[in-house]
């Protein structure tokens, strides 16, 4: 599917003409998405690898989807946005650190923080992915800062609407939901291993 072309590091996996396309719609604070990120890491990145058995056959997107629910979602969303501009090639493994730190963002220990203090951990955190370190860092925050106007938002915001508004139109309630070629696919667990994505896989690809 369509891909907004200063948004292109969110194709994460697989060549980028490859034929079939998955897309996977995630929540940075949500556990299922957690535990789907992380297995598309351990699990498809080597099969899609040059070399793997499905190299140049599938690509895979990782679309954000901040669920309303979760209320800290917009700015860890926002974080990897910042993140993405920064570094285009750091997005996927900071988005891994997002995932893995995800309690750190959850409504219970972030209930006494400031928006303020949220992103500077978030950036904090940016700089341990990050070239550059505290230098990587002070960029991220410089793109979460607010703009001047009162409900302007930051220079990540747009890019935020992007991806709020591709799920919207394509339906999206849920996260993870995963989508091949265009069309959702509920089977898809989000505790999937090698067997399962293996089976899916040999079924699905047919260039």
């Amino acid at each position: 599917m369509a891909l907004q072309p200063s948004l292109r590091a969110q194709l994460i996996l697989g060549a980028p003409d490859a034929p079939h396309t998955l897309d996977v719609f995630v929540d940075y604070v949500c556990p299922y998405s957690a535990k789907i990120a992380l297995r598309l890491d351990r699990v498809l990145a080597p099969l899609l690898a040059p070399g793997g058995a499905y190299a140049g056959k599938v690509k895979v997107i990782l679309r954000l989807h901040p669920q309303p629910w979760h209320a800290v979602s917009t700015l860890v969303h926002e974080a990897a946005l910042a993140v993405l501009r920064v570094s285009p090639a750091h997005f996927w493994p900071f988005s891994l650190e997002l995932f893995k730190h995800q309690e750190e963002y959850f409504d219970v220990p972030t209930q006494d923080l400031s928006i303020r203090e949220i992103r500077a951990r978030l950036a904090q955190l940016a700089g341990t992915v990050l070239p550059g370190g505290a230098a990587a860092a002070d960029q991220v925050t410089s793109l979460l800062t607010l703009a001047s106007s009162p409900n302007g938002g930051t220079a990540v915001t747009d890019d935020l609407k992007y991806n709020v508004k591709f799920a919207r139109q394509n339906g999206i309630h849920v996260s993870p939901t995963v989508l091949w070629d265009g069309l959702v696919q509920n089977q898809v667990s989000s505790g999937w291993e090698a067997p399962e994505w293996s089976a899916f896989l040999a079924k699905q690809v047919t260039a």
